[in-house]
């Protein structure tokens, strides 16, 4: 079974509904596909749905699963880096109207520079149904985990300038 998830975000995620079905219909996934599509317009024929699980249903899928396709919500990477099933991730985008910014893109990023599955496009997840892995984040050494911070701030570093920018005006600095 593979397991899809897209969190509870109130933006629709239909652009990995949209990729799960040409999967489907191409038959590069031929078992059972279950899906908790949150606010979803746009849902896989064939799939079971749910709209939301409560925790303890949520986590027995993961677990039952042969790999979970998941968006890049920092809740479900570190619920899926506690769990062994094989995981891609896919970061919702501004640009599609799936978020209110591109946090989840940025994330994504940074996972992949420690070798986490990303799934940017639907080849991605082609490659991974045929090849799927565990990645963990908890398996980090402390240098990797200053380079992905250092990663982090230099990334952040504008958008926080940015936003004090105004703050400091306000303040009359």
């Amino acid at each position: 079974m593979i397991f899809i998830t897209v969190g509870t975000e109130q933006y629709p995620f239909n652009r990995l509904m949209q990729w799960i079905e040409i999967l489907l219909d191409a038959d590069l996934i031929q078992e059972e596909v279950v899906v908790q599509y949150g606010t979803c317009t746009t849902l896989p024929s064939g799939a079971t749905v749910y709209r939301m699980l409560k925790e303890d249903a949520f986590r027995e899928l993961i677990e039952r699963s042969r790999l979970v396709i998941a968006h890049c919500g920092e809740g479900t990477v570190l619920l899926l880096d506690q769990l062994s099933t094989p995981y891609i991730l896919v970061p919702r985008s501004q640009r599609f109207q799936e978020h209110v910014d591109d946090h989840q893109v940025e994330l994504a990023m940074a996972l992949a520079q420690m070798e986490v599955p990303i799934g940017w496009c639907p080849g991605d997840l082609v490659r991974f149904l045929e090849q799927p892995r565990h990645a963990s984040i908890s398996d980090l050494s402390e240098h990797s985990a200053q380079v992905l911070s250092a990663s982090l701030q230099r990334r952040f570093a504008a958008r926080l300038a940015a936003a004090e920018g105004p703050r400091a005006r306000a303040r009359g600095a």
